[in-house]
């Protein structure tokens, strides 16, 4: 009987957390704003604790059974929990969610108009995280990213070749493959493709295609390296823990 109250008294003190803890205005606005009325009411995407809305006229697809806070922007899943409230949301392009997805606090995505954002079931960006996006931009499942961490497709301005004349690209598409672990203060630019079980270092820069290094590896430096080979997180032995503490019921 005491263990049945408890169970009870803890299952209403974490819905009681989650219900103060959100910003139900922007969350009401946002869904209702993206969505048929049938999704909308699910309130399939959350928004916790402050957010500014910059852009939100481009289009947010949800693949998979809808449910209520699949989508967390400003989740407090991390050790830091107290935001200093600047999170900015900017959304002319395209929004795509395979599934949970968490962002952290103090995020700033700006996803431009014609570009394409993926994130795979259970990834995320950490707090303090920076998406811009002006191509594309493609998470794989699990690929979990550290706080301060930055994903940039673009360098914003036109180089060229002083010899030639020749002009380069100024975007081009980053690809994080699935069960990718990503530490603190990562930068990841354009044309950045990363194996599966990819274990990226803190204060690493990515600009290339490292798949030919193999699955279950460990790079990291400016610019990345190999570091070591056949080593991964472990993601079954972390699973039910993760999804028991990240996905919102």
């Amino acid at each position: 009987m005491i263990n049945s109250l408890r169970k009870v008294y803890r299952r209403c003190k974490k819905k009681w957390k989650f219900f103060k803890s959100v910003n139900w205005i922007k969350t009401i606005y946002f869904n209702y704003k993206k969505f048929p009325f049938a999704i909308a009411r699910k309130l399939p995407v959350i928004f916790y604790g402050n957010v500014r809305f910059n852009s939100i006229k481009g289009t947010v697809i949800i693949e998979g059974p809808i449910k209520k806070a699949m989508i967390g922007f400003g989740q407090r899943y991390e050790a830091i929990t107290k935001a200093k409230g600047t999170a900015e949301l900017f959304l002319d392009g395209t929004f795509v969610f395979k599934g949970h997805v968490q962002f952290g606090i103090d995020y700033f995505i700006h996803i431009a108009e014609d570009a394409y954002c993926e994130f795979g079931h259970m990834s995320s960006m950490a707090s303090s995280g920076k998406i811009i996006c002006q191509d594309k931009i493609v998470l794989g499942t699990y690929s979990r990213i550290g706080s301060e961490s930055q994903l940039i497709d673009t360098n914003f301005h036109q180089m060229i070749d002083t010899l030639t004349g020749e002009k380069f690209n100024m975007t081009s598409p980053i690809t994080l493959g699935s069960y990718n672990f990503i530490s603190n203060r990562v930068s990841i630019m354009q044309k950045t493709i990363t194996p599966n079980n990819c274990t990226i270092a803190s204060n690493t820069l990515c600009n290339k295609d490292y798949r030919s290094l193999g699955e279950n590896i460990l790079i990291g430096g400016i610019p990345a390296k190999l570091l070591k080979e056949n080593i991964s997180r472990d993601w079954n032995g972390e699973r039910e823990k993760l999804e028991d503490s990240l996905i919102v019921k």
